[in-house]
């Protein structure tokens, strides 16, 4: 199926790994011109179709110039994903979850994305539209206990707005979904800081055995595995192609069967 992304323009944040570059990636191979903006862009300087930004995207100022470096090069901006983020396991819940911690992981996870979402709305109206695709949580709306308590709140922020800007810009021609993937093959799971690693330590056991444990006590995954970047990509890259244009404030997940209910 040709999703008709040749030449368009998008910009994708926390792109250098994980999700974020899987991401990249997927919208390289199908002919999009892609500007990719991270902390670190090694990873993505011998990409084909790939304009890598070094960008601080927590700072006030790093979205917008993101977006502008885009207008610059390109002229437009079709689609933005806004997949920057991140989570720092809080074992002691509430009680031991400070004002400024609840701040990092609104600044990382729901204002990274305003201020990309506004400088991207903005150059997209005089085009006549554009699509917007934000990578949630299914931490949003599922929390079995306190371990991502700043980062749920934060996430569910963020489909909130989506939900909120898909009225006020739809009639205007733009359009904006979410994605929220469960457990993820990425440095947020399986990283020196992730979850497992950090369960491993406060249980004095193996980070194997702390991932099995963790998604044992969350319910479990009905399909047996954790989903793969390539895959959450893959979902992003469609709501991005106008083979999806009635498609707009809706949140998609995908996440092995964790949800269990409708």
């Amino acid at each position: 199926m040709d999703l008709e992304l040749e030449n368009k323009v998008v910009v994708v944040t926390g792109a250098s790994k994980g999700i974020g570059l899987a991401i990249t990636q997927a919208f390289a191979a199908e002919g999009a011109r892609v500007v990719a903006g991270a902390r670190t862009v090694d990873s993505l300087k011998s990409l084909d179709r790939v304009l890598p930004v070094a960008v601080d995207l927590a700072s006030p100022e790093g979205p917008g110039r993101l977006v502008q470096r885009a207008l610059d090069e390109h002229g437009r901006i079709d689609v933005l994903v806004n997949n920057v983020g991140g989570v720092r396991i809080r074992l002691g819940g509430l009680l031991a979850t400070s004002d400024e911690e609840f701040q990092w992981a609104l600044q990382m996870n729901f204002f990274s994305a305003l201020r990309a979402t506004r400088a991207a709305i903005t150059a997209m109206l005089p085009k006549g539209g554009g699509t917007i695709v934000n990578v949630a949580s299914v931490n949003a709306f599922f929390q079995p206990d306190a371990g991502t308590i700043d980062y749920g709140a934060a996430k569910a922020a963020l489909v909130n707005l989506t939900k909120t800007l898909s009225q006020e810009f739809g009639p205007k021609g733009i359009r904006i979904n979410d994605v929220s993937p469960g457990p993820v093959e990425t440095d947020l799971w399986l990283g020196e800081n992730g979850v497992a690693h950090t369960v491993a330590r406060a249980m004095g056991t193996d980070a194997d055995t702390a991932k099995k444990k963790v998604l044992e006590s969350i319910g479990g995954l009905a399909t047996g595995r954790m989903t793969k970047p390539e895959e959450v990509a893959t979902l992003v890259v469609m709501l991005a192609s106008n083979r999806t244009a009635n498609v707009t404030g809706s949140n998609f997940v995908i996440d092995g069967g964790l949800i269990k209910t409708t």
